[in-house]
């Protein structure tokens, strides 16, 4: 069982976008995901694709740590999600004196990556013998 956790903070990408991003990967193998990271056409698409390469080298190096056999096949994003971070305020001039405000937004990503074993774990076997006993 290896979990790899990799985050990026501050990234100037709208939540909006990257979430978007975020749907296309989320229960995707690793190797998959990087893949369609790579020829996706969404400029927040770049950075997570960084973002889930780190996850990988992250969960190798883990591995490592503890001494277990770690198959990059078998990793893939159980979680991943995107929060709003700090908005940065700037205003541009417009016509007869006014200003007009411009909100450049930022996110912070976070993926989770993990081996299948973790689900076989959390898999009741009894859930189907209550179903029959019923």
């Amino acid at each position: 069982m290896v979990e790899s956790i990799a985050r990026v903070r501050h990234i100037r990408v709208t939540p909006q976008k990257a979430r978007r991003v975020i749907a296309l990967i989320k229960g995707k193998q690793a190797q998959e995901a990087l893949a369609i990271l790579k020829f996706a056409p969404q400029g927040a698409s770049e950075p997570i694709y960084k973002l889930v390469a780190s996850a990988v080298a992250n969960a190798r190096v883990k591995a490592d740590a503890s001494n277990q056999y770690l198959d990059e096949q078998d990793l893939f994003v159980s979680g991943a999600w995107v929060d709003e971070g700090a908005t940065r305020k700037r205003f541009q001039p417009r016509a007869q004196g006014r200003a007009f405000k411009i909100l450049k937004r930022t996110s912070h990503i976070t993926v989770v990556l993990s081996t299948p074993d973790e689900l076989t774990d959390a898999t009741p076997v009894a859930a189907g013998s209550k179903k029959a006993s019923k």
